[in-house]
């Protein structure tokens, strides 16, 4: 065999033979600032160290330094609409805080539509759903991407507030034991899991489970919460999120309930909507002032 040819079949060897070659993994803006509020394409921490989470940010004019809010998205136990979500936005929630001098961040979590990757924040079955589990796994993930982006100089590096709706509220809520220097308020809007069971609306899996998972909860908030949900949301009432206020705040937990009017045919999701936003305008802007003041 010739030389040339024994040096063509040693390179391919070599290349078939050696460890894979693994992208490096890279946090921060993606792309151009664009309309509306400087959005801009974001890659955040995952709890897979190998996935980047895709996310977006807005933010006021100007160089900042601003002040933080996260929002944290709905989830679903189906996987296959988690597959097919489209990029949370919110754009009308962010456009209320960035007129208030806020930058916003909406990480898609571990699990959702362009992120991918596997579902960390699963429940489990209806009838031995692991509430407090699947609460915890997405604190966790929110607080990843927080403290990701707090690190640019463009952010404060206290006073954050974190919006949470649905799963996102209930993962919130769970993050109500972090630093109330760091994370100031906590919004949580329709919060909870396991609503809609069987596609039923006003049927929830566990809901006794689910009220001692509130409570657990509490007992280790050191944040206070504003608790928001609409008169027709189905997913969790406002009798039966009462409850669950009840049992958290029974915990220890500090925290201010509001039932708002009934918004859209849907009310579980008016903070997507600008109407929603709207009825709400007056309680988000008092649950982003500062902790003093709350009421237990």
């Amino acid at each position: 065999m010739r030389l040339p040819n024994i040096l063509v079949l040693l390179a391919l060897l070599a290349l078939l033979t050696a460890p894979p070659v693994c992208a490096q993994v890279i946090f921060g803006s993606s792309g151009a600032e664009g309309d509306p509020f400087r959005r801009q394409q974001w890659r955040v921490p995952s709890p897979d160290t190998d996935i980047a989470a895709h996310a977006l940010l807005f933010r006021p004019p100007g160089a900042g330094p601003f002040r933080l809010a996260v929002i944290a998205h709905a989830s679903t136990q189906n996987g296959l609409r988690r597959a097919q979500m489209s990029q949370p936005e919110y754009r009308a929630l962010a456009a209320f805080l960035v007129a208030r001098g806020f930058a916003v961040l909406v990480p898609e979590r571990l699990g959702h539509g362009v992120t991918g990757g596997r579902y960390v924040e699963d429940q489990g079955g209806c009838d031995e759903a692991d509430y407090v589990r699947s609460g915890r796994a997405t604190a966790d993930e929110i607080a990843l991407a927080l403290e990701d982006v707090r690190k640019q100089d463009f952010i404060r590096k206290d006073a954050a507030i974190v919006i949470g709706h649905s799963a996102g509220g209930w993962g919130a809520l769970a993050l109500a034991n972090a630093d109330p220097k760091a994370i100031s308020a906590i919004i949580a809007i329709a919060p909870g899991r396991g609503g809609h069971a069987n596609d039923e609306p006003n049927r929830i899996c566990a809901p006794h489970t689910l009220l001692a998972a509130a409570a657990e909860f509490g007992k280790a908030a050191r944040i206070p919460v504003t608790w928001l949900v609409a008169a027709n949301d189905s997913y969790f009432a406002p009798a039966f999120s009462l409850a669950l206020v009840d049992a958290f705040r029974g915990g220890g937990g500090k925290v201010e309930f509001r039932a708002l009017p009934a918004v859209g045919s849907e009310g579980h999701w008016m903070i997507e909507t600008e109407a929603g936003v709207k009825a709400a305008s007056g309680d988000l802007a008092r649950g982003l002032k500062p902790a003093a003041g709350k009421k237990p």
